[in-house]
Parts: C-alpha cells; structure tokens; sequence
C-alpha cells in the first residue's frame, strides 16, 4: 500500500491546480481516492461525522446485487448449455473460446455454465462502465469538479436489465443516452430526477424493441442455424399470449404450472431464477437476498418495498375478482407476478434508489404504491407491454417531488393548526 500511496503522490502537483495537467484533476481524484480514503477533514463546525458516505452506500449496493450477478450468469449458462446439449452447434466467438478452453457446455456443470453466461454479461458491463464512466470523467473535466460515484451502481445495474445478446453497440448509445439524458442534463449524481439505469433501458426498449422485448428478449442457439443463440420469448410474454379461456388458463399455472416450448415451468422455478429474462432479474431468491442486505444496513427504504408488494398484491385481487374471459392476465395470480419479468429487481434495486424516490416517511408509502398498482395495471390492460415495473417507476419518479410536497405541507398545516390552539 505504501508503495501505491508513494506511485499516485509523485505526479500528483502535475493534476493540482497550476499543473501542466490540470484539465484531468478529476480523473486522478478518482483513481485516487478509489484506492485510498480522502485525506480531507472538515477543519470546523457546523459538521455532521456519519461512516456512511458516498462510496460507502455504492458498495453496498454493488455487494447487494452480486447474488443476482452471479445467479444471472449461470442461468444465462445454463440456458444456453441446455439448447446446445439438445445437438445444436456452437458457434462464435463464445463457441470457439469455450471450446479451445475444453470447458464444454454440460448444462448441469456450475462452472461451465458460469463461464458462458459471463461470456455474455462481462462484454456488456465493460461497455456501460467505458461509455458510461467515460461521460462521467469528461463533464467532471469540464465542470472542474471531482468525478462522483453516481454511475458505479449504475453500471452494474445496466447490464442486469439486458438480455444476453443484446448489441454491444446498443449498450454504448444506449448508456450513453441514459447517462446524458437521464442524469448529466439535471446537474449530476443526486440531482437528476430519473433512474439513468431505467432510462437505459426504456431507450432501448422504444428504440429496438426486436431486440429487447417479445419473442427476443432472449436470445441465447436458433434451431434453423448454428449461432450462439437461443431463441425464445421471456416468460411474462409468453402467459400474456395464453389464449383465452382455454385448458391452459393463467390461472391454473398456480397450481399445474405453465407450459413453455413443451415444458412445465412451476412458480418454485420462476422463483428461483432459472427461466428466461434479462440477465439479472430473473431470480427473485437473488433479489430477496440483496433486499436483506440493503435493509439491514438502512441503504433502502423497507417502506417502498413493502408498499409496492402491496399495491401490486391489491391491484392484482381487484382484477382477479372480475374472471375475464377474454384477456388471461386479468387472471393471474399476484404470486405469479412477483416472480416474473422484473417485479423483484426492480423492487428492490429500482424503486428503492434514493435520489428519485421519496424523502418523506408518508411518502415512501405512497410512491410504492404507486408503482405496484401500475405495474399490475400495465402487465394487465396494455398487451403492448407485458412489462410494467420499468414505466410504472418511471412514471413515480415525475410525481415523488409533488408527493413530498404535498405531505410536507399537510404536516406544515397540523403544526400551525396545533399552534394557533
């Protein structure tokens, strides 16, 4: 360590101000103080000393999603290995590494099928973390302020809400988008009003919607070609495509579980993650575990996970109650909907994100609500978009501010009424 604190030291007058490099200060801040804690304390008061700081939080969050990181390796793997045990040819570059490495594609191998799903997701995360903390550094460079650590969490969210095959050169515009449009515009980490990581996926899920949602959200070995592919819909498409009142209702897959290209997918199989989806939100025990950890610490607001359970829980019984015959996700049970699409991850690592949220106590409850009433409502009455959880969010984060407003003034209304008494 002593030798890492003496290599940043020696070129550090060079980045200081009057430096021939100055300009690129706050990208040696931020390898800088990536390594090593800010050798700056505050020299008088008012102060508040709190462990928690910025960096801190990131990590947390970061350590909260590795179950889902991990889970949606594997299963990206698995799904993949399973299509290419069927007789299907590997082909690509994924193919051929894993084959000269002798790793195989036994879908039943931990460690065959964590090396093909990482083949997928690594190449997406390295591209939102160059495009997207490249933006960072350079408005740093041309703000002259210290680069913030708003995109790390960011970064490792973007490639969780993809599916596997997505272009990479649609993750760098698309990222790019999101970083620009959905945070750099408002003023940067903590003032903008939108989830950057959502606004990522909602350009890409307008602009290429062939590549990012129906029959394409997963595309892992087609079987009239050989590529690294495997064609199928997710699985929240798939029962919006359920006709209607037949043997195969919604709402008997509660119980006989729903039958996807010839096999029984049960809700414990939903639950545990191994269907299709994007890479990171398919498992709802992976989600689960990073909610834990993210409560224990207090990094998320419990308030808006509960709440937003809630609503979809009350929503969903309102439009179970009305036993549609012609539209079959009117029939689905709310246990369904907390194990498909994105519901769990976007519960626990979207709605939760502290900057477009709620502030207030009373507010969290509401703007939870909010989301899980209109993801129900959205997976339900627009067949358009068999996802809900990615606009319902959205939609919340334009009306959190009015929700603070409003319950701070009614608050502000008690004490004068009290106080007049």
């Amino acid at each position: 360590m002593k030798f890492l604190r003496t290599l940043m030291d020696k070129p550090a007058p060079l980045f200081k101000k009057g430096g021939k490099l100055e300009f690129f200060y706050p990208l040696y801040e931020a390898i800088d103080t990536f390594n090593f804690t800010p050798g700056k304390v505050t020299a008088c008061a008012p102060h508040v000393r709190d462990a928690l700081d910025l960096k801190r939080l990131m990590f947390t969050v970061v350590i909260a999603l590795v179950p889902c990181m991990f889970m949606g390796m594997w299963n990206v793997g698995f799904q993949a290995n399973a299509a290419l045990a069927s007789g299907m040819t590997p082909e690509g570059w994924r193919g051929a590494l894993i084959a000269a490495l002798g790793i195989g594609f036994d879908p039943g191998s931990l460690f065959a099928c964590l090396v093909h799903g990482a083949l997928y997701f690594i190449p997406v995360l390295i591209v939102a973390f160059t495009v997207g903390g490249g933006i960072e550094v350079f408005v740093a460079m041309l703000k002259k302020h210290e680069v913030n650590e708003g995109f790390f969490v960011t970064g490792f969210l973007i490639p969780c809400i993809l599916p596997p095959t997505i272009p990479l050169w649609q993750v760098a515009l698309a990222t790019a988008f999101g970083v620009v449009i959905g945070k750099e515009i408002f003023g940067g980490t903590g003032m903008n009003i939108f989830n950057p990581a959502l606004v990522t996926r909602a350009f890409l899920y307008f602009a290429y919607p062939a590549q990012n949602s129906g029959d394409k959200v997963w595309v892992a070995v087609r079987p009239e070609q050989a590529i690294d592919g495997f064609s199928g819909a997710s699985l929240l498409a798939r029962i919006a495509e359920i006709p209607p009142d037949t043997a195969d209702r919604a709402y008997e897959a509660a119980v006989n579980g729903l039958v996807i290209n010839g096999k029984a997918v049960t809700w414990m199989d939903a639950f545990l993650g191994w269907i299709p989806g994007s890479m990171g939100e398919t498992s709802t025990l992976a989600c689960l575990l990073g909610a834990a950890l993210l409560i224990l610490t207090g990094v998320a607001s419990w308030r808006i996970m509960v709440s937003m359970a809630a609503g979809c829980f009350g929503m969903t019984l309102l439009l179970n109650l009305a036993n549609s015959k012609t539209n079959e996700m009117m029939n689905l049970p709310f246990h369904w909907h907390f194990v498909i699409g994105a519901f769990a991850f976007g519960m626990v690592f979207m709605a939760t994100e502290p900057v477009t949220g709620t502030y207030t106590l009373t507010g969290k409850y509401v703007y939870g609500l909010g989301i899980g009433v209109m993801t129900a409502l959205i997976r339900v009455v627009n067949p358009a978009f068999p996802e809900g959880v990615m606009l319902a969010i959205l939609f919340m984060n334009i009306l959190a501010p009015l929700i603070d407003y409003v319950v701070v003034a009614r608050n502000i209304n008690r004490r004068v009424a009290r106080s007049a008494v």
